[in-house]
Order: structure tokens, then sequence, then C-alpha cells
């Protein structure tokens, strides 16, 4: 069945808070029908952005103006409805508005094709560079092949929870339908959450240890906190292991601020972006 491409009566619907942690912005205060935000437009110290969650709308008390998540992210991201479209459909393939893409429905669509361990020479090759022996990726990952933009590919895969695919190679960075979190579970009361696959990979070189006696959470994108949070209070322990930008650094001040047992874990590697630029510069050393 084809997917049906995102319009802009479908964007309209992608809840505002979700979008919102997708760009890096989470609330300072939420109740069931409405939730408060630090306005993304200025600086300020008091929440004065307010969003619906009945009618998913949007309204700066600062400034006085609103409206819905696409008038949201044209003026957040400074780009096109067609961009903010594209940014909006969650179970399309991966876009960098660094540098614009234009394609047909036929040149996006991702189809897996094969499944194995990951044995390609190119493959090996990527994650020797990346400081990851093959066997750790082995061990979460696996070498999935693909079609995209009528091109058959290679790359190393993270199944997600919803059976989607997070793919990596030295030169593309894909995902396909459906995206969500991946949740790997060993019934231990601590809980590791992670960004992205590398960072997963990452960990399990530079402490093995702690990745064998805690359930891990990897996000597969920033905007899935939201997601995740259901689970946090599954468990006695939480520690962040989250990139050290903007979008990452507010999401972790957001979760620590709001549960007491989650903690910061980013100041074991403060000096570098994550965790596999950490390991990078730990190997040249």
């Amino acid at each position: 069945m084809m997917k049906r491409k995102i319009n802009c009566e479908r964007a309209r619907a992608f809840p505002i808070g979700r979008a919102l942690a997708k760009l890096g912005h989470f609330p300072q205060k939420t109740a069931e029908k409405e939730a408060w935000f630090l306005s993304p437009f200025r600086s300020e110290t008091q929440a004065s952005f307010k969003v619906s969650k009945t009618r998913n709308r949007w309204y700066d008390h600062g400034e006085g103006s609103g409206g819905n998540v696409i008038d949201l992210v044209c003026r957040i991201l400074k780009c096109s409805v067609k961009e903010a479209l594209t940014f909006l459909d969650e179970d399309g393939f991966c876009f960098s508005f660094q540098q614009p893409q234009h394609l047909s429905p036929n040149e996006t669509s991702l189809t897996i094709l094969k499944i194995k361990r990951i044995k390609h020479p190119a493959l090996i090759q990527y994650l020797n560079l990346r400081g990851i022996p093959l066997h750790v990726a082995n061990a979460y990952c696996h070498e999935v092949w693909y079609t995209f933009k009528n091109s058959k590919f290679f790359a190393i895969g993270l199944q997600n929870n919803k059976n989607g695919w997070e793919l990596r190679n030295k030169i593309f960075k894909n995902s396909n339908s459906p995206k969500t979190y991946t949740h790997l579970q060993r019934n231990t009361k601590q809980l590791i959450i992670l960004e992205g696959m590398f960072d997963l990979l990452s960990l399990a070189v530079l402490n093995a240890p702690l990745i064998e006696v805690s359930d891990i959470m990897v996000l597969n994108s920033i905007a899935f906190i939201e997601n995740i949070e259901s689970h946090i209070s599954d468990y006695e322990i939480v520690d962040l292991y989250l990139d050290n930008d903007s979008a990452g650094q507010k999401a972790t001040l957001y979760l620590t601020k709001k549960y007491s047992h989650v903690n910061d874990q980013s100041d074991g590697y403060k000096n570098h972006k994550d965790l596999n630029n950490f390991l990078c510069h730990e190997r040249k050393s």
C-alpha cells in the first residue's frame, strides 16, 4: 500500500507539543488541556507561550500572536510550507533544512530488501572509523539492504519498537516507516536513555558492564522524549546520555527537573558533542 503524502490538513493534526520537542523546546508546566513553554522566538524566564492540547493551537502572550503547527514550524525554521510539511511527516525519510532536497514521492520511498548480520567490508570500515568493534555492532544492529530513490543501498540498521529501522552508512542517514524509539528490556530497575544508535554502540564500548545490567532506550529522535515519558516511572534510576547540543541539553533539563530519579550523565563527555565523539577522541589519545 502506497504511503499517503502528507498535506496541510494532515499536518495540522500533528501535536504542537511533539513538534516543539522535535525542535528542542520542552514545557515548563503542563496540565490536562494545556502546556506552557518559554517562547521559542525570544529569550525569557517566565513561560508565556501557551499550547492548547484540545485545539492544537499555540498563542504567544508576549507578542500577542498565535496559529497552528505549520505556522509555528515555518516561523521557527524560517522555511517554506512545503519544507514544514516534510519536517512534520514523521514517517518520511530524514530531511535536512541545511541542505533542502526537493524530491518526488517515488524518490522518497524506502523499501527494506533483506536483513542479515553485519559482514560488508564497507560497513565494517565505517564502524572502525567510529570506534565500534564488529562484535559490539552485531549485538544490537544488523546489515540492512534497501531501495531508496530507485537505487539499492546497504546500511547498519537499528530496529525500533514498531519494526521500523534507523539506517546509517558513511554516506547516508535514513529511516523508514514507522519511526519511533527503540526499547531494549532486560527487566532491570535501571534505564539508560540515549539519542541514537551510535550513542548506544559507543556506551557499549566505553562501559559494557553498565549496558549489560540496564534497560536501554534509544530515542532515534529527540522528538520522542514525550513518547517515552510513560516508561520513566517504571524504573528506580534513569540515566541520560543525550547530546551536548541545544536540543539535548533542553531535553535533559526538562527531564531532570520533572523527575527526581533522572540523572544527567553528560558531564562524562562534557567537552564533546556526544558519546561517539568522545569515544573517537579517546581512541586517538
